[in-house]
């Protein structure tokens, strides 16, 4: 049996979709919401079953692979989160890479020598990389329309992935993923998928212009901290926002406080655009924290440890 294992988001999606138009293959998906990264947790194998893994950080997720390699799956892991040690393994193929300028799209986009580059840009853009997404999109002679025009899918379908539960999110994941994955290009989604690509459109500006009037919470010349009403919309909107935030303003280091289910907050990091470093470290202080040098988040953080955070963060970026 094949299992395809990928973050609900942009990247994730769009990586899946890639590999699937490359090599057709019936699979069991097994996916979440964008904060749902250990999801190797959930995956039961018998001996010989394949397992891809995309978009959801190693090191989260190590003694997953540990238990799934020794029941007998092979396991092909694809990522540029936080990845810890990697064991040898004659069962496990990494393509790991966390340079903060590239994103698990780009990999694959890579490792299929460009075939279906539409994609990967998208994902790209969905990621908020934004001049890796121009690089990988020179080859297809795109017009500025063209581009803002995948900039725009890959945002919305980011976007639809932020939520404390499938049922805050426009789309499943898997079924966004079902919806998307039939078309070689994603122009021809959003020509023929017309319905679907509207509905994501409007939930995201809906949302966005929501937030278009918050002010910073606590701010200096380095880092500003936005705080979110305990509202749905709050938790779809709290990444993109973070992303627009940081591509505002790239000098900046910027957090988005918004309220899980759990009487909490979560928090959205995003390192300056100008130094994306950092990000990934900082949350990772946290107990449930990780993600990426520019891009990272704390999925748990209790109410009493807001005044914390805000110390370690201004003192990383400081």
């Amino acid at each position: 049996m094949q299992i395809d294992v990928f973050n609900g988001d942009a990247d994730g999606i769009c990586a899946l979709i890639q590999l699937r138009l490359a090599k057709p293959l019936k699979s069991q998906l097994v996916t979440g919401v964008k904060r749902d990264i250990q999801l190797l947790n959930e995956v039961k194998v018998q001996h010989g079953d394949k397992i891809t893994v995309l978009d959801i950080s190693f090191a989260k997720n190590e003694a997953s692979v540990n238990h799934l390699l020794e029941q007998g799956a092979k396991i092909f892991y694809v990522d540029h989160h936080q990845a810890g040690e990697i064991p040898e393994h004659k069962n496990l193929h990494t393509l790991i890479n966390t340079d903060a300028n590239t994103c698990t799209s780009l990999l694959i986009n890579d490792y299929l020598q460009g075939k279906y580059r539409g994609w990967a840009v998208t994902a790209a853009f969905g990621d908020n990389l934004f001049d890796s997404a121009k690089q990988v999109a020179y080859p297809l002679s795109l017009s500025k329309n063209q581009l803002q025009q995948l900039k725009t899918l890959g945002i919305c379908i980011n976007y639809n992935s932020y939520g404390s539960s499938i049922a805050d999110l426009h789309f499943a994941p898997d079924l966004l993923y079902h919806e998307l994955q039939p078309y070689h290009s994603p122009f021809d989604f959003m020509t023929d998928n017309s319905k679907v690509y509207e509905k994501l459109l409007s939930g995201y500006s809906d949302d966005m212009a929501a937030v278009k009037d918050i002010k910073a919470e606590y701010k200096t010349d380095k880092v500003a901290v936005f705080i979110l009403t305990d509202e749905i919309w709050a938790k779809r909107v709290s990444g993109v926002f973070g992303n627009e935030l940081a591509s505002n303003n790239p000098d900046y280091a910027h957090a988005v406080v918004s309220f899980n289910d759990q009487n909490a907050y979560q928090v959205s990091v995003r390192a300056p655009l100008n130094n994306k470093t950092g990000a990934d470290e900082l949350c990772a202080s946290f107990p449930t924290g990780g993600g990426r040098m520019a891009a990272a988040g704390i999925n748990h953080l209790p109410f009493e440890d807001l005044p914390s955070f805000i110390s370690a963060f201004e003192k990383k970026y400081s």
